[in-house]
């Protein structure tokens, strides 16, 4: 584990400041099992970033969730307020500027609709990606809804 070094990574700590350090890994932390193994944290710990786009407003909805568990997109839908589908890799690089597997919660490209799901508000501390398949940061689940201005809803399925 080292500092971040990669442009993207670098990108993310500018969007971050002072207060959050980027820390990338040799080893992948892509899904949520390999960056819990990385950093030595449970997988619920890990903050993943889902990019959906809008039925009918073509925008961006970042849906960032623990890392065990999965969306209900009729829930997301239903709390965005129109239907949601995955994105394919073009739109999250276009509408974000990062990869999938490295898509962070802030310093996106075009601010996207962000959703946090509520259970991740029942931990100590999360991991979030941060621009690159193997880089990092750790926050409160109170810095996220700061830092992303998201509404925390219940959108995992159950």
């Amino acid at each position: 584990m080292k500092p971040a070094e990669s442009p993207s990574a670098l990108k993310v700590q500018a969007a971050l400041g002072d207060r959050f350090e980027v820390l990338e890994f040799d080893a992948s932390t892509r899904t949520a099992a390999d960056a819990a193994a990385a950093i030595g944290c449970e997988v619920a710990q890990i903050a993943k970033s889902l990019i959906f786009r809008g039925g009918r407003s073509g925008r961006a909805v970042l849906i960032v969730a623990s890392g065990v568990d999965r969306v209900d997109e009729k829930k997301a839908a239903a709390a965005v307020g129109e239907p949601i589908a995955r994105a394919d890799a073009d739109f999250v690089r276009e509408a974000t500027g990062f990869a999938i597997g490295g898509v962070p919660p802030v310093g996106h490209k075009t601010p996207p609709i962000v959703l946090i799901e509520e259970s991740l508000m029942g931990l100590a501390e999360i991991w979030a990606a941060a621009g690159t398949p193997n880089a990092v940061f750790r926050l409160t689940p109170a810095d996220l809804v700061e830092l992303t201005d998201g509404r925390t809803v219940a959108v995992a399925r159950i």
